[in-house]
């Protein structure tokens, strides 16, 4: 499995959710709690171009990190960013150790990883805060579980003072494996 092409098409299908918003909806609430719209595009088009100065060496600034402007078009910042993202993972940083926020240091195909898991995810929540239909394809879906199952999940603690998604959910084991990948990162799907 090629990671960066799994990559690729996490981008474009959450591109392709994006793409389906209108400028009225940027102030809705998300499923992501104290984000509306804008403020998620803002936080993944912020992870894309974080990823992007990771896979370029930049260690110990965090501000890398929170560089997203959506200004007047948030779905070709969104674009610009993905293009970004792809391009710097071309490059050969998979075996090299990058930075990925206050979490630490991963080999570049871990990293990648996570970066997939994020894409499936936030589609997600975008398509549930716009009312669309919402298939990342089972293959991503798949391999974001099993990339989710491998992240700490519940609350801040002394030796962690901060965990990429909510605490987990309670979802039930014979559920579709989105459900599962949803409850992981702390969402609770309707049909739950």
């Amino acid at each position: 499995m090629d990671i960066r092409e799994l990559d690729r098409r996490a981008l474009a299908t959450l591109g392709a959710v994006i793409a389906q918003i209108g400028p009225d909806q940027l102030r809705l609430p998300t499923p992501c709690a104290d984000w509306t719209l804008h403020g998620l595009l803002r936080h993944q088009v912020s992870e894309n171009l974080g990823f992007v100065a990771a896979a370029s060496g930049v260690t110990g600034d965090l501000r890398a990190w929170d560089q997203g402007n959506l200004g007047g078009d948030p779905y070709q910042a969104y674009l610009d960013s993905a293009d970004a993202m792809t391009r710097a993972f071309a490059e050969d940083v998979l075996d090299h150790s990058l930075q990925i926020r206050e979490f630490g240091f991963f080999p570049g195909r871990v990293a990648l990883g996570m970066h997939v898991l994020d894409c499936v995810v936030h589609g997600w929540d975008v398509a549930q805060t716009i009312g669309v239909a919402y298939d990342p394809g089972a293959d991503l879906v798949r391999y974001s579980l099993k990339v989710a199952s491998q992240i700490p999940t519940g609350a801040p603690s002394n030796d962690r003072a901060r965990t990429p998604f909510a605490p987990a959910v309670e979802i039930s084991a014979g559920s579709p494996a989105l459900e599962r990948l949803l409850g992981l990162v702390g969402r609770r799907p309707a049909a739950s």
